[in-house]
C-alpha cells in the first residue's frame, strides 16, 4: 500500500518558504517576482488574499498571461492619458466664478477641487487628486495650473498644463 504525498511548498536559502507574488505588495516585491517569506506571513496572509501562490510550472505558466493582460491594459491606458493631456492642452482654459471683494480678493480660495469639477464639466475626467497646486488660488486672474495625469510604463509621469482664469462671481 503506497501512501500519498502531500504537496510540499518549495523552501528558500533561509529555509523560508518561496512564493510567487500575483500583484504588488509594498516593501516585498512586484508582481512576478518569487520571493522567501516566513510561513506564517505567506500560509496566513498572502496566499488568503490571493497576493501569491507556490511556485509551480501551472501557476507560473497562469502568471505570465495574466501578466501580459495587465501590460496591454496599463498600455490602452497610457494611451488614454497621453489622449486626454493633448485634449487638456488644446484647451484654450477655464473660467472659475468666485466670491471675491472689490479689490480682487477672495473669500476662501480655489482649490484642486474647484479646478478639476470645472475640467469635469468640459468632459474631461480629471480628478482632484491629478491638479498639482502649493496653495490654493486666492485672488482673481489668470493661472497656469500643472495636472499630472498619472505615469507611463518607463515611470514617466504624463503632465498637461491648464489656464484657470478666476473671476468675480456676479449677484
Amino acid at each position: 500500500m503506497r501512501t500519498r504525498q502531500r504537496n510540499q511548498i518549495p523552501k528558500g536559502k533561509h529555509g523560508n518558504m518561496k512564493l510567487v507574488l500575483t500583484e504588488d505588495v509594498l516593501h516585498l516585491g512586484r508582481q512576478g517576482d518569487v520571493v522567501e517569506v516566513r510561513p506564517g506571513y505567506g500560509r496566513n496572509y498572502l496566499v488568503p488574499r490571493g497576493m501569491a501562490t507556490v511556485p509551480t510550472p501551472h501557476n507560473l505558466r497562469m502568471l505570465d498571461r495574466f501578466k501580459i493582460r495587465v501590460r496591454q491594459a496599463k498600455e490602452a491606458r497610457i494611451a488614454d492619458l497621453r489622449a486626454l493631456a493633448e485634449q487638456i492642452s488644446k484647451l484654450a482654459g477655464i473660467t472659475i466664478e468666485a466670491n471675491a471683494n472689490d479689490e480682487g480678493h477672495l473669500y476662501g480660495s480655489v482649490g484642486a477641487a474647484e479646478i478639476s469639477k470645472g475640467l469635469r464639466g468640459r468632459n474631461l475626467p480629471v480628478e482632484s487628486d491629478m491638479v498639482i497646486m502649493e496653495t490654493g488660488i486666492k485672488e482673481t486672474g489668470l493661472y497656469e495650473v500643472s495636472l499630472n495625469l498619472g505615469a507611463d510604463i518607463e515611470s514617466k509621469p504624463i503632465e498637461a498644463k491648464v489656464k484657470v482664469a478666476v473671476i468675480k462671481a456676479q449677484k
